[in-house]
């Protein structure tokens, strides 16, 4: 249908022009402001979802993950040495002081060069010269003061206080620590056995005694025949084993 002015016809809803220019940037405009405005209400929708997703996620591992961490660096699964029940804590040795669900008492300490341990609000307590089951009593009584029914449990990071040097023509030349009973061959056995430039039958043992430096004699090649065995001695704290060439 015609007229002067011109008509409008709707096809596929988009609106076209026929006959009178007049309303084209008009009508392209109109178009423009609602596909803007549908944009617009998409990315709202899709910012909410987002944020949603991140607030449920964050409130799921805040108190959760926090616990997680804390609980792991005071586990008592953490590295440790194996010792005797006679070992004896001295200076220079890390333990681990482990509080039962106390994790602001628990932690690692190092035993300072005077023997003694500085804990959180126990403060200092003598270590050295006691064994670890001692130790743990002396604490438990300490922390009474602070805690109902304490639970400690101590043990032993790392061995720096007994160790044995082994020297020479060895494998491997080191120092060694002393976790419990260790004899001459022993120590050997662990330094991966002497070398094949090895005088095995002029091994020597240093200790020091009462303020002096004292050798014991150690023939390898005699003592791996079963022959006098009893030069095959325990060792000290400090021994130092001399394999010459």
């Amino acid at each position: 249908m015609g007229s002067a002015g011109g008509f409008l016809a709707p096809i596929s809803g988009v609106v076209s022009c026929s006959g009178d220019d007049d309303y084209a940037p008009f009508l392209r405009h109109r178009a423009m402001m609602v596909n803007n405005s549908v944009s617009l209400q998409v990315l709202a929708v899709i910012a909410l979802v987002t944020c949603g997703t991140a607030a449920v996620f964050g409130q799921g591992q805040t108190p959760n993950s926090a616990a997680s961490v804390q609980a792991q660096t005071t586990s008592p699964e953490a590295p440790s040495v194996a010792v005797s029940a006679d070992f004896v804590v001295g200076p220079e040795d890390v333990l681990g002081i482990l509080f039962w669900r106390e994790a602001d008492f628990s932690g690692d300490v190092a035993v300072r060069p005077d023997g003694r341990i500085t804990l959180p609000l126990i403060g200092d307590l003598v270590a050295a010269g006691q064994t670890p089951a001692a130790l743990r009593e002396q604490i438990q009584t300490a922390a009474m003061k602070y805690l109902t029914e304490p639970n400690v449990t101590v043990v032993v990071r790392q061995i720096n206080s007994r160790k044995v040097f082994i020297t020479g023509e060895i494998t491997q030349p080191g120092a060694y620590p002393l976790t419990g009973p260790r004899t001459v061959m022993q120590l050997i056995s662990l330094a991966g056995g002497v070398t094949q430039f090895a005088k095995s039958d002029e091994i020597s043992i240093l200790r020091q005694e009462q303020g002096r430096t004292r050798a014991y004699r150690f023939n390898y090649k005699e003592v791996a025949l079963g022959r006098n065995v009893q030069q095959n001695i325990q060792l000290q704290p400090g021994d130092t084993i001399v394999v010459p060439q």
